[in-house]
């Protein structure tokens, strides 16, 4: 654990996710720079930690980003889904599957 301050420490994991994270700014550079942060983000896309009494508080991304890291959870989630399914052998067999999709392109003529 890293300490910065009185108020701020770091877990590993936190200190991991905080190093791809170059823009670490105060909530007061928040209220003075919207416009600026707003256009940073657009044309570099690196999302900006706000600290307020020196404790991060929020990240602020774009929205692309935002739609993007959205998409990846939820495709992590079906694959962890679909893991669970399989081993719980809730899945189907290779046979079955191709039988599926035998019968499907038969129904599509």
């Amino acid at each position: 654990m890293t300490e910065l301050g009185p108020k701020f420490c770091l877990t590993q994991a936190q200190e991991y996710a905080l190093q791809s994270v170059a823009n670490i700014k105060s909530i007061s550079y928040l209220k003075s720079h919207a416009a600026q942060i707003s256009e940073d983000l657009q044309q570099n896309g690196s999302p900006f930690v706000i600290t307020q009494n020196g404790e991060a508080s929020m990240v602020i991304q774009s929205v692309q980003q935002f739609q993007e890291k959205e998409a990846l959870i939820t495709a992590l989630k079906i694959i962890a889904l679909s893991e669970k399914d399989r081993l719980e052998y809730k899945g189907l067999t290779v046979e079955e599957s191709r039988a599926q999709l035998r019968a499907a392109l038969e129904r599509r003529k």
